[in-house]
């Protein structure tokens, strides 16, 4: 007896907290047995509306007595909304992409008729697909009246949108006859990140990726982990954190939280991998980089995760030769020859016989032979090119004034602009 009263007790909690859904029912002269279900959700902090009021008005010191002496406040800050103990959900609550969704359903027989072979199927609709969540598809023999059949189910949820979830039963009754019903949950999933990419393309074979991330929900996220995962061409350098002699440091400090509609910028750098960085067609056409991966925590706990889909860049456009720095000085005397050394990269698809021509500017000199061959460069090969320059002019100084002739095609590649020096 005591076992049915603390189960009976047990139902008609759940019903006071539970989201019935919407469906046909057998007819009353029939075994009934019936569906509920309940969201398993973490608790929340217990919040009390302090009222306060002037020691010279009319209630005194009462309001202060009262909330020392209720049980929820924080014993020397009475007057905070916040409070010390937890409370159980009293709604559904929201539910975001990324986290996991778990509910408590049980069958029960409010008849006073046993009902056999009960058969209970949770599935799952969303906008792209039906999925069965049911722990177990074995049927129960037999279900005594006011006996239950308990189930949990866990999703991980990955679509926003529309869901819809579909508890069906089927069973037996004593007179053989097999009945069958079915109940509808609808929910929506909303979006818990807004996340927007910029690509900067530098002028060596680097890739620089900005991510900016922004909370779009009402209460604060722990940012456990933001990683990319990069494609398999390059290597990934992560830019977030300052390094020092112990450690690194996050960029964003101990507490990695993120507020309400506060948004929090990421950047990593991207490198070709060795056996790629040489073979310049190929790192030219590579437009998809990789995924960001973010894990957050939120209220007591709760775990979520999104994966982003696959990113791309626009691939940048070098045309048929390639020219980069690989080594310039930061500074340089005035009219004191210094060094650099250029990449000449062939992007086309057939064999080039360049010629270099130097050009000098007003403020820039060329120290060497122009007109000089360079030779003959294959397709996606590159070759090095140190050259001797000199500034006769202060300040900012912008190199310019190189030429490529290609002999064979006789076209002409010209190159301004192509770096700033201080002197």
């Amino acid at each position: 007896m005591e076992v049915n009263q603390a189960k009976q007790e047990h139902l008609l909690a759940l019903k006071g907290l539970h989201m019935e859904i919407s469906g046909k029912f057998p007819t009353l002269c029939k075994p009934n047995p019936n569906v509920y279900l309940m969201r398993l959700t973490k608790p929340t902090l217990f919040t009390n509306m302090p009222v306060t009021c002037e020691d010279r008005d009319l209630p005194g010191d009462l309001f202060g007595r009262l909330m020392k002496e209720d049980p929820s406040t924080i014993r020397g800050a009475e007057a905070l909304m916040l409070g010390e103990l937890l409370t159980l959900p009293q709604n559904f609550g929201n539910i975001f992409l990324g986290e996991t969704f778990s509910s408590y359903i049980s069958v029960h027989n409010d008849s006073s008729q046993v009902v056999k072979d009960i058969l209970v199927k949770a599935d799952l609709q969303t906008s792209s697909q039906r999925l069965n969540l049911s722990a177990s598809n074995n049927a129960v023999t037999e279900l005594k009246p006011e006996s239950c059949i308990d189930d949990v189910i866990h999703h991980e949820v990955k679509e926003i949108g529309t869901h819809i979830l579909v508890c069906a039963v089927s069973y037996t009754t004593q007179a053989g006859e097999k009945l069958y019903f079915r109940k509808f949950f609808k929910f929506q999933v909303l979006k818990p990140l807004d996340v927007k990419t910029k690509f900067y393309n530098a002028e060596t074979d680097e890739v620089f990726l900005e991510a900016q991330i922004q909370n779009i929900t009402t209460s604060s996220m722990f940012m456990e982990k933001v990683s990319l995962e990069s494609s398999m061409m390059y290597n990934v350098a992560e830019l977030n954190t300052v390094e020092t002699e112990d450690e690194g440091t996050s960029t964003f400090g101990k507490m990695s939280y993120l507020q309400p509609m506060d948004t929090r910028q990421y950047l990593y750098c991207l490198k070709p991998k060795p056996e790629f960085a040489e073979k310049a067609g190929v790192i030219k056409g590579v437009t998809v980089i990789g995924k960001l991966d973010i894990v957050w925590k939120t209220n007591l706990g709760e775990r979520g995760r999104l994966q982003t889909s696959q990113l791309q860049r626009m691939a940048p456009g070098y045309g048929d030769v390639r020219l980069s720095l690989e080594m310039i000085p930061d500074t340089v005397n005035l009219e004191e020859p210094f060094d650099i050394t250029c990449k000449i990269t062939n992007c086309s698809e057939r064999t080039m016989d360049l010629v270099l021509e130097m050009c000098n500017t007003c403020s820039i000199h060329w120290c060497g032979v122009s007109g000089r061959q360079l030779g003959k460069v294959s397709p996606s090969a590159s070759l090095a090119l140190p050259l001797k320059l000199l500034s006769s002019v202060q300040g900012l100084q912008s190199i310019s004034g190189l030429r490529l002739t290609d002999t064979f095609l006789k076209r002409t590649y010209e190159y301004d602009d192509i770096a700033q020096l201080c002197r």
